[in-house]
């Protein structure tokens, strides 16, 4: 299998399901008529759920058909929200309680300012054909979305308007060479091939500095100082697919392909490759007492110690685990195949 058709595998990662009741969050809910109101469906709970994040004192899962699911106030069912999208969902950030957005395929972004509660539409593109896979905002205002093929959306008035960019300096060296030589020789050619040569950004996150660090296909791994505008590609160990990043106690964490994982000081002055019990494809972390909880491909659950000693926690068969997030009462949940499920920490 190409590389390519492995990180297309990859992007349509999850089919997740959750092990409960639905319930309708709002009156208004009900209300909804036409196609939204169809959205609403009992099994929603079942369906592929890619992400979770923590929204103030609740959570807030995103996947298949636009389905954006919230956990109740008394954590004990997750509820479903009207979207006006129906595209795949990939990711959900929020900079606080009230301000989140969700992205996805046809580069889809959906903006909530209520928790979570309502969501409006700001952008879609369905003649783009390729995903978002992250979202990342600094305040209100300001933001970026990122995902395939170098896929870079900016905004700096909240989501009303999003802007298209190119980052060349994101490229490895054979492929700037390549376009450097294209140029000259058709610019038509350039135009095209600029537009697909990128590798595929997977994963933006904010370091505790201030820096973004984002990764992607082929090894990539970038620092930006100044929000994202400029990035620094760093040379790298692995030149295969990273698909998440997470930072602990200054410390920080790269994963993805077949059970690679890599740490580093925040200066990423030394990378070391960590040893995992399984060579599945870590999609998601999330801090715990005294280390890590990665999850991945085949079901694996693997707590890494501050040793960076990785050990299996349990191995769901059958399952693609894609998310994992602590809610405000400390417990564990993780999105799946089979849904979304809380984890009883031992």
């Amino acid at each position: 299998m190409s590389y390519r058709m492995l990180q297309a595998a990859a992007l349509g990662l999850g089919i997740l399901t959750f092990q409960g009741a639905i319930s309708p969050l709002h009156a208004e809910t009900q209300s909804v008529t036409g196609a939204l109101t169809g959205q609403l469906q009992p099994l929603a709970v079942h369906s592929l759920m890619l992400d979770i994040a923590k929204a103030g004192n609740t959570m807030v899962a995103v996947g298949e058909r636009g389905h954006i699911l919230r956990l109740s106030a008394d954590a004990t069912q997750w509820q479903q929200v009207v979207t006006p999208s129906q595209a795949q969902l990939t990711k959900v950030f929020f900079l606080d309680a009230n301000h989140g957005w969700a992205v996805g395929h046809d580069a889809t972004i959906l903006a909530t300012q209520d928790g979570g509660l309502s969501w409006q539409s700001q952008f879609g593109s369905p003649e783009l054909a390729r995903p978002l896979l992250d979202v990342w905002f600094a305040d209100v205002k300001n933001g970026i979305a990122v995902g395939a093929y170098g896929l870079f959306l900016r905004t700096t008035d909240g989501g009303q308007s999003w802007q298209k960019e190119f980052h060349p300096e994101l490229l490895s060296q054979d492929d700037a060479d390549y376009l450097a030589d294209l140029k000259q020789q058709d610019e038509e050619a350039y135009r095209a091939e600029s537009d697909s040569i990128l590798p595929h950004f997977n994963r933006v996150i904010a370091l505790e500095d201030q820096r973004l660090l984002m990764v992607g296909e082929l090894g990539m791994v970038a620092i930006s100082e100044d929000g994202g505008r400029l990035w620094q590609r760093l040379e790298f160990i692995y030149d295969g697919s990273l698909f998440n990043a997470i930072e602990k106690d200054k410390q920080l964490y790269v994963f993805g392909l077949r059970g690679h994982a890599f740490s580093a000081p925040e200066d990423m002055s030394q990378w070391q490759e960590i040893k995992m019990p399984l060579e599945s494809t870590l999609n998601a972390a999330a801090p715990v007492k005294g280390g890590l909880l990665l999850v991945g491909n085949g079901g694996a659950v693997i707590r890494l110690d501050n040793n960076l000693h990785a050990e299996l926690v349990t191995q769901r068969r059958g399952e693609n685990l894609s998310a994992v997030a602590v809610d405000p009462k400390g417990r564990l949940w993780i999105a799946g195949t089979k849904g979304l499920f809380e984890l009883k920490q031992q």
